[in-house]
């Protein structure tokens, strides 16, 4: 899933201005401006579209953790790098202090079902032989499962 399509969505779900975004981005991109913001925003068919890079995003998900739960006393590890949905649904879980019945709750209210076997493996390491790799499908459908939780006024597709 593109980087683009999480930022989307996050915005869309917490109603977080420009501003704010520009400002939760300023960590990787001092000189980011509001054309810049708005072509990582833009659908990929417009012609102002350009791609979220990887660091930017760890730093918007970092930010959205520190705006959400507070900072934290111990420093946060680095985030391995290329970003994989595994990691964007790690931080955003943490972001939103989801427990695994809060998550599992999500996933069930877009009718996507997933065992808690299968939900923990998301969150495993990627070398442990239980690991499994989060599609992008998963990933929309909790995005989508969290739009519904935070923003009860929007309708599911």
């Amino acid at each position: 899933m593109l980087n683009n399509d999480v930022l989307r969505s996050i915005r869309y779900t917490l109603n977080l201005s420009d501003s704010t975004l520009l400002e939760m981005l300023h960590g990787v991109e001092p000189s980011m401006d509001l054309p810049t913001l708005r072509s990582y925003l833009a659908s990929s068919e417009d012609e102002s579209f350009v791609i979220m890079a990887d660091e930017l995003m760890v730093v918007f998900l970092d930010n959205l953790i520190i705006s959400r739960r507070g900072p934290s006393p111990q420093a946060a590890p680095a985030t391995e790098l290329p970003l994989t949905n595994n990691i964007i649904l790690k931080k955003l879980r943490v972001a939103f202090t989801l427990q695994e019945a809060d998550l599992l709750e999500v996933l069930d209210s877009v009718a996507f079902t997933v065992t808690k076997p299968e939900l923990s493996a998301l969150f495993r390491k990627a070398d442990h032989k239980n690991y499994r790799v989060c599609g992008d499908q998963l990933l929309r459908q909790f995005l989508k499962g969290l739009t519904l939780r935070l923003r009860p006024d929007a309708k599911a597709d």
